[in-house]
């Protein structure tokens, strides 16, 4: 997915400013949600015809800012999963200009119902693929 930085996404100095990697980074999961063919729509109406109370939260994050993005560049957040487990989804991230990696991240999403951690319903699962990522 590409993200152009724009003047508000910068500190004084015409640097990203750290904290929009994250914004960047949680656009491009729901983007990779839908190239996998997952709408967000169809995955909470299936969500809430289980149970009403889930979402999926981001339980951690590991980040390394390896260089800087300036204004006007046009970046690449790349997105893919690493493994599925029970509860929980690893995805790795990188955020990108041209071949150069700018930011690399491990997140951890966790699916909760109830206010607690639950497996990923197998409805979920499907209409995300997860059974395909080992």
């Amino acid at each position: 997915m590409q993200v152009r930085v724009y003047y508000e996404d910068t500190d004084f100095s015409g640097i990203v400013y750290h904290a929009n990697y994250l914004r960047f980074m949680e656009r491009g999961r729901t983007n990779h949600l839908r190239l996998m063919g997952a709408e967000q729509q169809a995955l909470f109406e299936q969500a809430e015809a289980e149970d009403a109370s889930f979402a999926f939260v981001v339980r951690s994050m590991h980040l390394d800012f390896l260089k800087p993005a300036r204004m006007d560049d046009v970046l690449d957040v790349v997105t893919w999963p690493v493994a599925v487990k029970g509860a929980s989804i690893m995805l790795a991230q990188e955020v990108r200009r041209g071949a150069d990696v700018l930011v690399k991240a491990e997140v951890r999403v966790a699916f909760i119902s109830g206010g607690r951690a639950q497996p990923i319903p197998k409805s979920i699962r499907t209409l995300m693929k997860a059974d395909l990522i080992s």
